[in-house]
């Protein structure tokens, strides 16, 4: 059996443990393992096995947990209640206020929690009661949030880029540089859908109370802890002050004070957030070291460059590659975790793509 077929087998074995909810970390290892050790023996592939763990101690996995540490903070600290009263404010009086105001601050929250996940999960508890509350279509109110949500992954700093760029070895304040624009603008097209849905389905959105001036200003005012920490997390990597590690770990420790200063975490609650860091560290750690291990397989297995050879042989067009690639990646975001479509794709298309010309931190 040839060594690309075998890194076929192996990617389409790993589609399908993943698929069958195998733990990811554990289906990227074992299918990793014994692919390499189809291809070079077992001594060699237990070589590989037992010392990829230590590229972990590598300096710049450190950005991972701080980041993590900021958003932790800043969730449990009520800053997204904060941020979410303030985006009501600009919004109030008009139709679709709550929505518009869900998705304002889904985009500002996601600048710190750096996560769609977090992001959706919190703003269900905030937002969609209050929604209902003031009698919002509930598909307009679950939408709203569900759409908003995935802006966690673009806006920066995002936990999602900083494990792409850890995968592909890519520059982290390139990628938080290249996701701003398109996080600004698909926010902006959101606000755009439910004032277009406001219109054509009034019924779905009625009209929110008026709130003076005043109350507006103070809400607005409200947001400084959010723009401090925005400002040092990605304003301070681009005015060249800090490394993104730098960054993080000041925007975390700034995030604690703030949380103290206010008195809305305590000594208990910051354990707490240290517990939950700890805890996403180590899982997001399981799986990249799964990762790198079925990443050395693949190389092993030339199956990029059998990619690339058979995309010659049909005369392919770039355009027609990066198109195919998408409605592969559309159809894995049906049934995969973003976390999970990464790394389990980035060792097998980064190098398809880069070889057909294109840039890594576009693609």
């Amino acid at each position: 059996m040839s060594t690309q077929l075998i890194g076929s087998l192996g990617v389409t074995i790993l589609v399908i443990l993943t698929l069958l909810r195998v733990p990811l970390g554990a289906a990227m290892g074992l299918v990793g393992l014994a692919g390499y050790a189809a291809i070079d023996g077992w001594d060699k592939a237990f070589i590989v096995f037992g010392t990829t763990p230590f590229s972990l101690t590598s300096y710049s996995f450190s950005v991972l947990p701080l980041f993590i540490l900021m958003g932790t903070v800043a969730t449990r600290s009520n800053m997204s209640q904060e941020l979410f009263v303030a985006a009501n404010a600009i919004f109030a009086g008009r139709r679709g206020a709550l929505p518009m105001a869900t998705i304002g601050a889904c985009a500002g929250f996601s600048a710190i929690s750096g996560s769609s996940l977090a992001t959706a999960a919190t703003f269900t508890q905030i937002a969609v009661p209050e929604m209902r509350r003031y009698g919002y279509h509930e598909q307009l109110a679950t939408g709203s949030v569900a759409a908003a949500g995935t802006l966690g992954i673009l806006i920066p700093p995002s936990v999602i880029m900083v494990i792409y760029a850890l995968a592909a070895e890519e520059s982290v304040p390139m990628l938080f540089a290249a996701g701003m624009i398109p996080g600004v603008l698909l926010a902006l097209l959101f606000l755009v859908t439910v004032y277009v849905i406001s219109r054509v389905k009034p019924e779905w959105a009625p009209v929110g109370p008026v709130m003076p001036w005043g109350e507006r200003v103070r809400a607005v005012a409200a947001m400084w802890k959010l723009a401090l920490l925005f400002g040092l997390a990605v304003g301070g990597i681009y005015g060249g002050w800090f490394s993104p590690t730098e960054a993080a770990g000041i925007a975390a420790f700034a995030a604690i004070v703030i949380a103290f200063a206010s008195r809305q975490l305590t000594l208990r609650g910051l354990y707490d957030c240290m517990v939950e860091t700890l805890h996403t560290t180590a899982m997001l750690m399981f799986i990249i070291v799964g990762a790198w291990v079925f990443a050395y397989f693949v190389v092993q297995t030339r199956l990029p460059s059998g990619l690339i050879d058979l995309i010659e042989y049909f005369q392919l067009a770039p355009w027609a590659v990066i198109m195919m690639i998408l409605v592969f990646y559309i159809i894995l975001g049906c049934v995969l975790d973003a976390v999970a479509i990464i790394l389990v794709t980035v060792p097998v298309f980064l190098p398809v793509v880069t070889a057909l010309g294109y840039d890594s931190v576009w693609y």
